[in-house]
């Protein structure tokens, strides 16, 4: 490991992967979620880490958060819901109101799920076209339309939902970010089938109520909230597809070690030697980036590191892709094997480069901070 760990990131790395030794083994296949290890987790005081002590967290930084999901990333452990839950909990701890984190961020260090919706089926990458409505009315809003793409909607306790409530304004003027529970009258969550199974959402609100005391932040602020917490949610992505890229390198460098063909492993030929050294360089680069931008945030944690952040982001999804393909094509036909993992390693690092934030998206971020 090239970056130097404090005695206590070292020991939560090592209990992490010592629990997911016992706990996960090999994975799963197509359990994206399990609950009852989740608990787990959350009896180890874990789902809390980056949360205050205040609500039962342990209130650490950006560098033990990304440690735990790197870990937990590599050993495959079915935890889907916590990158949702992490980044929801953020924005209710930076913008909600009392009763808001009783509610949610002590429920998230207890093992509950929490959701996030802002794509809609005309509004991806440009959120700011949403049409979700909010309309005002005595004592709350009546919520109609639809939203896509919501990543774990079906097991959350809540959907923190960004909608319009008002048209006036520039396109990213007049939207609010809702507390709305997944049990409210007029809301449907209906699983959308993808090539990972059924982890993401279409949600259709249809005359549905929600109290003033639902509205998180400031109405009509929903924008530069969400543009708050892109920091967490691009270091989080980072995170989980560094310890995607390491765990497919991994397994890619022991097949060609003992698969044999012309009397000689695999690796042993320099066309695949050198396929393995640039990834592993490339694997390094990654994890120092994401280190170093992870410090970057906990020294200064009222800041917004939009650049920084897009790079990890960037890197770690584009070269999560690179490495499972490269691993499939090495290992031939035992690569598209569900016995090998490498195919189910593979969807998830092609759509870790299109949600959070395109690829495409990610380069804009940075280009446009050079003034370009």
């Amino acid at each position: 490991m090239a970056r130097a760990l404090t005695s206590e990131q070292q020991d939560l790395v090592d209990a992490v992967t010592q629990f997911c030794r016992r706990e996960v083994g090999t994975g799963t296949p197509g359990v994206h979620h399990d609950q009852e290890l989740y608990r787990k987790m959350a009896d180890l005081g874990w789902l809390g880490i980056s949360l205050p002590e205040k609500y039962g967290g342990s209130g650490l930084g950006m560098t033990e958060l990304c440690l735990f999901l790197e870990t937990t990333a590599y050993w495959k452990a079915p935890i889907s819901g916590f990158a949702t839950t992490i980044i929801s909990a953020a924005a209710y701890e930076r913008f909600g109101t009392e009763e808001q984190k009783q509610a949610v961020l002590t429920g998230v260090v207890q093992g509950r799920v929490e959701s996030i919706s802002m794509s809609e089926p005309g509004a991806g990458s440009d959120v700011g076209a949403l049409s979700c409505r909010a309309e005002r009315r005595p004592g709350g809003y009546l919520i109609n339309g639809q939203k896509t793409w919501c990543s774990n909607a079906h097991i959350a306790d809540h959907i923190l939902l960004i909608a319009r409530t008002s048209t006036d304004g520039g396109k990213h003027d007049g939207l609010t970010q809702f507390m709305v529970p997944t049990n409210i009258d007029g809301l449907e969550i209906r699983g959308i089938d993808t090539m990972g199974g059924k982890e993401v959402n279409d949600l259709f609100f249809t005359d549905c109520f929600v109290p003033d005391s639902a509205v998180v932040g400031e109405v009509g602020h929903g924008w530069k909230q969400l543009m708050a917490g892109l920091n967490l949610e691009r270091m989080i992505l980072a995170a989980n597809m560094l310890g995607t890229a390491q765990r497919a390198f991994d397994d890619t460098v022991t097949y060609v070690k003992q698969r044999e063909q012309f009397g000689r492993p695999i690796g042993s030929f320099q066309a695949l030697r050198h396929r393995i050294a640039d990834m592993a360089t490339e694997l390094e680069c990654a994890r120092l980036l994401v280190a170093d931008v992870a410090r970057t945030i906990d020294e200064n944690p009222d800041k917004m590191f939009p650049r920084e952040a897009s790079m990890a982001k960037l890197k770690c999804t584009e070269l999560a892709k690179h490495v499972a393909l490269e691993g499939m094509q090495m290992m031939g036909g035992y690569g598209y094997a569900t016995e090998y993992g490498m195919e189910a390693v593979l969807r998830s690092t092609v759509v870790s480069t299109v949600y959070g934030g395109t690829s495409e998206i990610q380069r804009d971020i940075i280009g446009k901070s050079y003034g370009l």
